[in-house]
């Protein structure tokens, strides 16, 4: 069923900026990340708790994959607009359609490069053809969809009297949504404002459509040119969770929500962003895309509200503001543990622990998720809501792509003058597989072991251990890349132990391999 004009997202108030999430789109486009139909879904829904405006779902005609991730969210996902990415091409923008047009809000965003050097070395298009495919696509995409957006890929590096009349083309065929790309992260902020300012000048009708800015982080200025933008009268900005990316990422949405509060005063800019959501939305993406979160990194860093030096933790414990800008509570930390479960506690404690953290499992997960729990609780005298938090999200992770191996045992031997030696059981289908490996540590025969218990010729890749907790008993949380048959998966496992741990994202990674849910995708993007 097409949807009117009138249901286009088109006139924010004046101090209102729309947050278009591009974590499942472009996020996942980052080396490594291949999220399953069941993640993206998990994903999408704490993204639409999170309270963001547009969820940009993925890229329909890029693969099979891509297209039932779509097609899920926009049926299951509600009170976000869900939206879709697409080129100019008219399969594209029908594929596109086809994957959202279930969705309570649809939205189609199409795109083509306008650069010199795009439109020589990568379409071997003239600027004229160009032009013609922009205006053809936003006409064909009106006709499925009110609400339709329009990017000009690599926009900071076209003359900018092209850009014009691209943007003016795009508004005149019913783009509600123009979108000003700095697709190579080339702009400096002055820069990237001298363009918006000139292209919302010259382009007929501007006044009628919403101003949009997608970063990316190449010379660490994705932020710095989006705020810019907003204060110059862009009014939706396109951000990634964690600032994943392609290269060097996207505009972070947590830095982004949380410039725009803290310096609400002066800016004068709201989102509807529940900010209370950052840290779980935060903690989900990297633990289901593998992708963990630098200590350093901004708002949502392990060391984003820590204080090791003496005239900081001072002046913090005289007034916490003296040092922080930010309330912790404001994204969702707590400031300490609050949920101590140990050995003893039972499954209805463990239940609710998890349901005050928002993790409600079906039953199957629930039971491998507790069996897990007690396991580490014979290690560690006590678990926290940070460990829970880690061990249920693995879980998840872990039973969305249908439990093809279960991790059962491992044991591991070595020392200095001892070759490594691992033996791992796993099963699947009621059946037990057992194998033993050597490698060149430990955690490399136990990722052998792992492989050979499989069958598959897996190779372990890129490997990264932190601890959920301090402490020498703190949880680890273990994110690996793997390679299968020139594919590449991530995945992570927690576990006491980060030998286990690794072996646990190592299957993981199997898993997803194996169970046909990590998908090769293209990855055209604006």
């Amino acid at each position: 069923m097409k949807t009117s004009p009138d249901d286009a997202v088109v006139n924010p108030s004046a101090d209102h900026v729309v947050v278009l999430d591009t974590t499942l789109r472009d996020g996942e486009q980052s080396p490594g990340i291949a999220l399953s139909v069941n993640e993206k879904v998990e994903i999408a829904e704490q993204l639409a708790r999170l309270g963001v405006d547009v969820i940009e779902a993925g890229f329909p005609a890029a693969s099979q994959g891509d297209f039932d991730g779509v097609e899920a969210i926009a049926g299951t996902v509600h009170g976000s607009v869900v939206a879709a990415l697409c080129r100019t091409k008219p399969a594209d923008v029908e594929r596109a359609w086809d994957a959202i047009k279930h969705a309570d809000h649809p939205r189609l965003h199409t795109f083509i490069s306008t650069s010199p050097i795009h439109r020589e070395k990568k379409l071997r298009m003239t600027a004229d053809q160009v032009l013609a495919e922009t205006v053809r696509a936003v006409a064909q995409a009106k006709t499925y969809c009110g609400d339709v957006e329009f990017s000009a890929e690599d926009a900071t590096r076209t003359e900018l009297d092209f850009l014009v009349d691209v943007f003016a083309a795009a508004v005149e065929n019913g783009a509600t949504t123009i979108n000003v790309p700095d697709t190579v992260g080339f702009a400096m902020p002055q820069e990237y404002v001298a363009i918006l300012d000139a292209v919302r000048a010259r382009v007929p009708r501007a006044e009628e459509v919403v101003w949009s800015v997608h970063c990316h982080n190449d010379l660490g200025l994705a932020t710095a040119n989006s705020l810019a933008a907003l204060r110059a009268g862009a009014r939706q900005v396109e951000v990634c969770v964690n600032g994943i990316g392609e290269r060097a990422g996207n505009t972070a949405l947590e830095e982004i929500v949380m410039a725009l509060r803290t310096h609400h005063p002066t800016l004068g800019l709201t989102t509807q962003v529940d900010t209370r959501e950052i840290a779980r939305t935060s903690r989900l993406v990297s633990m289901l895309s593998g992708y963990a979160v630098q200590p350093n990194k901004a708002v949502i860093g392990a060391n984003a509200f820590s204080h090791e030096s003496g005239i900081h933790q001072h002046g913090v414990l005289m007034e916490r503001t003296t040092y922080e800008i930010m309330n912790p509570e404001d994204i969702g930390l707590t400031g300490g543990s609050t949920i101590v479960l140990g050995k003893h506690s039972g499954r209805h404690a463990f239940v609710d622990a998890l349901a005050q953290l928002g993790f409600v499992l079906p039953a199957e997960s629930l039971d491998r998720a507790f069996a897990h729990f007690k396991e580490m609780a014979d290690r560690k005298i006590t678990l926290t809501d940070s460990d829970l938090v880690a061990l249920a999200t693995e879980e998840d992770t872990s039973g969305a792509v249908g439990g093809v191996w279960s991790f059962n045992s491992i044991a591991v031997s070595g020392g200095t003058d001892t070759a490594p030696q691992a033996s791992v059981r796993i099963s699947r289908d009621g059946e037990t597989a057992e194998a033993d490996a050597s490698g060149d540590g430990m955690i490399d025969a136990a990722c052998n072991a792992v492989a050979k218990a499989t069958g598959v010729d897996a190779v372990l890749v890129a490997f990264q251990v932190a601890a959920v907790t301090p402490g020498s008993d703190a949880v680890g949380d273990v994110s690996v890349q793997v390679e299968v048959a020139g594919q590449t998966v991530s995945a992570r496992g927690v576990s006491t132990d980060v030998v286990e741990a690794s072996a646990r994202a190592f299957l993981h990674a199997v898993n997803k391999v194996v169970s046909g849910t990590a998908l090769p995708r293209r990855t055209d993007k604006p």
